[in-house]
């Protein structure tokens, strides 16, 4: 489905990684718009009892507010991308407002990844931050944020879209914790069966 896995027509733009290399069975599992104590360390335990690493797209006043849970990000060793400041959307910030939050939570991630909040930037937005970052979307958006949708339907999102080289999306914050409680071991559990290698970015 086109909501779950971005066409390859949309795929080709420059500046931006939709997915890796489909030669090798690696995924690369992702979580945006945390920290925060009430999901975060859930994921963190879980990800922990299966030794895999993942990227955590981090909004910057999340960090501020959730130190300690940032730096249990650290500690296990996962990697850090950018996810602004304030979980900006581009189509709705001016440019110069829309870059400086970018730096501003850069400030504290120190990192080289950025992912655009809900994926959406200007053109002229995407061309300044480029030179700066790698701006990583997604293969597959797992919609565990989405409401409307019973687990059984994130389950098989997740599943059904995933291949090699796949950068895939779920999300630590409170809107996703039930889905993310019900999904997440068991697509871990079914990526693990398929002989998939859980990488970072």
């Amino acid at each position: 489905m086109f909501i779950e896995q971005i066409p390859a027509i949309f795929r080709n733009q420059r500046g931006l990684k939709w997915r890796k290399s489909h030669w090798e069975k690696k995924i690369y599992l992702t979580f945006d718009d945390g920290p925060i104590p009430e999901v975060t360390p859930w994921v963190l335990d879980l990800l922990d009892s299966y030794g895999i690493k993942a990227t955590f797209f981090c909004v910057g006043e999340n960090v501020v507010r959730n130190r300690e849970v940032y730096e249990q990000i650290l500690q296990g060793g996962h990697r850090i991308g950018n996810h602004s400041y304030n979980h900006l959307n581009g189509w709705h910030t001016e440019k110069q407002a829309y870059l400086d939050n970018i730096e501003k939570a850069n400030e504290i991630l120190h990192t080289d990844l950025f992912r655009p909040p809900h994926g959406w930037m200007k053109l002229c937005q995407k061309r300044a931050i480029r030179k700066k970052y790698k701006i990583i979307l997604w293969d597959v958006i797992t919609r565990d944020y989405n409401p409307k949708l019973p687990p059984e339907r994130v389950l098989y999102n997740a599943c059904h879209y995933v291949r090699n080289g796949s950068i895939v999306v779920f999300h630590d914050s409170l809107k996703t914790f039930h889905n993310l409680k019900l999904v997440l071991p068991s697509w871990i559990e079914f990526c693990l069966s398929k002989g998939y290698e859980f990488c970072l970015l």
